[in-house]
């Protein structure tokens, strides 16, 4: 017991170690992978987004244009990110906020009609 009153008093009479966090947020470092985003305008709905996750929480329907991803899933490796042909998919420089329920990024795109090969000359 007498040894670790030094220890105690120390800690009592010193700042915290910790931080409160979400309330006291240090700011993010270089080149950090943050919140994964997708632009709905510039995405095709090809899916190769979701067959290169290793995690496996994107999905992608062609057919009907959406893109669903589950956060709580997500490692934010950014593998999805390079893997898109269509540069659609970027990662921010913060982190989601922390949220109590499970919550799933459904965006709906539009279908746009397949261009038709060039013709050959």
């Amino acid at each position: 017991m007498f040894k670790m009153t030094p220890t105690i008093l120390k800690n009592f009479l010193t700042e915290k170690a910790t931080r409160l966090y979400p309330f006291e947020i240090r700011e993010p470092y270089a080149h950090v992978r943050g919140e994964l985003v997708n632009n709905s305008e510039t995405c095709n709905f090809c899916g190769i987004c979701a067959a290169k996750c290793p995690s496996q929480c994107i999905k992608v329907d062609k057919k009907s244009a959406t893109w669903e991803c589950e956060p709580f899933e997500c490692v934010y490796c950014g593998i999805c990110v390079d893997a898109c042909p269509q540069e659609s998919l970027s990662q921010k420089e913060l982190y989601r906020k922390p949220s109590a329920e499970r919550q799933h990024i459904i965006i709906k795109g539009e279908i746009r009609p397949e261009k038709p090969d060039a013709p050959v000359a």
